[in-house]
């Protein structure tokens, strides 16, 4: 059993994920760098007569194998269709899924590539056109063990959670409480008055998890892939005020639309969407916090500057619910 001052991840030394790699099959050059990761721990690691690969060590006790068994055939699933996303390599057995010391891991290849320029209408077009195939695929079938994005998911057990283990400074506790139930009771009503259909999507779909290379997206990162609807991978390719918004969006919509049929209504569910990750964020970070990487990282997180701020953004965001969707279609 841990101590108090133990983490899981405090076990998973270098020595320990070079051990991992070449159980595997894979004989390594000792060469291991770490990765800008948190939730999982990632790094290069380098292999003798070989490209370096990729090792993903999944985070303990967050998912089921069965649920990181259907990510990774998902990810298969998109790359035999020869969309560009970077996908789990499989054994001579055909396992992508490994087990070392405790911990789950899998093994990709090293994609190279920078974020995409999202205030470039020619590569939303492009990334339309990409999740517009995705989507295609994700919609066939839908997943049975992983979870969907839902208001009690990211946003009640959250808030709960933030609550419960005093999280928000004293002097900011009633505003906090009293802004979330408004929040929360706004989504509530969002969800009565909106239908949508949830398909297979990314479900973390920023640009750092998009890898611009060739004039050509590549995905990487599906550890959040779930059950949401099509807005939820399109929204936060969005940036800028609301006409620049609009443009953005009839240029990725425009893409989308080739391959895959778009409900307008969905379009009500952006700032849904975005208030729910907000939210979410701030209950990931505090659960997180055991974590010995994440203090060190997020320094700014718990303190009392940051609780005013996150609530002043909340605040924006409860006036965002009640102003009209982009216009993308003319009417929605």
């Amino acid at each position: 059993m841990n101590t108090p001052t133990q983490h899981p991840y405090d076990q998973l030394t270098p020595d320990r994920a070079l051990d991992a790699v070449e159980s595997a099959g894979f004989l390594s050059d000792a060469r291991i760098m770490a990765l800008n990761s948190y939730e999982n721990r990632v790094y290069q690691v380098g292999i003798e007569e070989g490209e370096p690969l990729i090792a993903k060590f999944y985070r303990p006790e967050r998912w089921s194998k069965d649920q990181i068994q259907e990510e990774h055939q998902f990810t298969l699933d998109l790359k035999a269709m020869e969309l560009p996303v970077v996908a789990p390599m499989a054994d001579e057995k055909g396992n992508t899924l490994h087990e070392f010391a405790g911990f789950l891991f899998a093994l990709f290849p090293r994609q190279g590539g920078h974020a995409p320029e999202l205030d470039n209408l020619d590569n939303l077009l492009t990334l339309g056109r990409t999740l517009g195939r995705m989507h295609k695929l994700g919609s066939a079938i839908d997943f049975q063990h992983r979870p969907a994005i839902s208001l009690q998911r990211y946003g009640i057990d959250n808030v709960e959670y933030l609550l419960e283990n005093d999280f928000i400074p004293a002097a900011l506790l009633e505003a906090y409480q009293t802004l979330t139930r408004d929040l929360l009771h706004r989504l509530e009503l969002m969800t009565q008055q909106h239908t949508w259909q949830s398909i297979r999507v990314h479900g973390d779909c920023h640009s750092g998890n998009i890898l611009w290379r060739n004039e050509a997206p590549h995905f990487v990162d599906f550890d959040d892939t779930c059950m949401a609807p099509a807005i939820q991978d399109l929204w936060m390719l969005l940036s800028g005020d609301r006409q620049e918004q609009t443009l953005q969006m009839a240029e990725i919509l425009e893409g989308y639309t080739e391959f895959m049929d778009f409900s307008p209504s969905e379009l009500n569910l952006v700032e849904y969407f975005r208030t729910l990750r907000l939210i979410n964020y701030s209950g990931w970070l505090a659960k997180r916090w055991d974590d010995p990487a994440f203090p060190m990282a997020f320094t700014w997180f718990n303190t009392e500057r940051y609780w005013a701020e996150h609530i002043l953004e909340l605040r924006e965001q409860l006036a965002a619910l009640d102003e009209p969707p982009l216009s993308v279609f003319g009417q929605v």
